[in-house]
């Protein structure tokens, strides 16, 4: 699991950090090589402490698993976002009752794999997933998907690139209710990504 790599490195980082006698420098190339593991290149180009927190500016390049016509179009929307004022991101309001549905019985696969052992308590699930932030109806959609098993290899079929976008992000978040992603979870996450991916 990832988790299980990257966060005794991550604990071992900091340790080094806080006994550093080069804090500021050390702190700029930690960062730096944290976002160069998921293969973006950064530089921090302002850090300050703050009260209790650390105040970071990067400036980002593209990612090594982001192609030249994407990278060009992200940048194009966020000139355009400039001039224009924010546009909204892609929202469960804006799917049609179909990709809703799909959606939510994704994101309840993600909680049955999550421990296929035992059935969600809802009345514990419901207030993590309202920090997750779903709406209420997508909540509703999630309890109502929970009463039956289901199937990833269904929930794949026709399965469009905008849901896999919308859901992959939650779908993460549910994962990691428990600080950990089993392989089921994993499997799922890895499909979300591969469709999201499809034009």
């Amino acid at each position: 699991m990832l988790s299980q790599i990257v966060r005794p490195m991550v604990r071992t980082q900091i340790r080094l950090l806080a006994n550093s006698q080069a804090t500021r420098s050390t702190l700029v190339s930690t960062i730096a090589q944290w976002l160069g593991f998921l293969g973006v290149h950064a530089q921090v180009t302002q850090l300050d402490a703050a009260s209790d927190k650390i105040q970071v500016s990067i400036t980002v390049g593209k990612p090594e698993s982001c192609d030249a016509h994407d990278w060009e179009r992200i940048l194009q929307n966020l000139s355009r976002s400039q001039t224009n004022g924010e546009g909204t991101l892609p929202s469960v309001a804006h799917m049609t009752q179909q990709q809703q549905s799909k959606l939510q019985r994704l994101l309840a696969y993600v909680v049955q794999v999550g421990d296929p052992n035992a059935s969600a308590d809802w009345e514990l699930l419901y207030p993590q997933l309202q920090a997750i932030g779903f709406e209420e109806t997508t909540l509703l959609g999630i309890k109502s998907a929970l009463k039956v098993p289901q199937s990833l290899d269904h929930l794949m079929e026709n399965l469009d690139s905008d849901v896999a976008a919308i859901a992959l992000p939650k779908a993460v978040s549910i994962a990691l209710l428990d600080r950990q992603v089993n392989p089921s979870e994993d499997k799922a996450l890895s499909v979300l990504l591969d469709a999201m991916k499809r034009q």
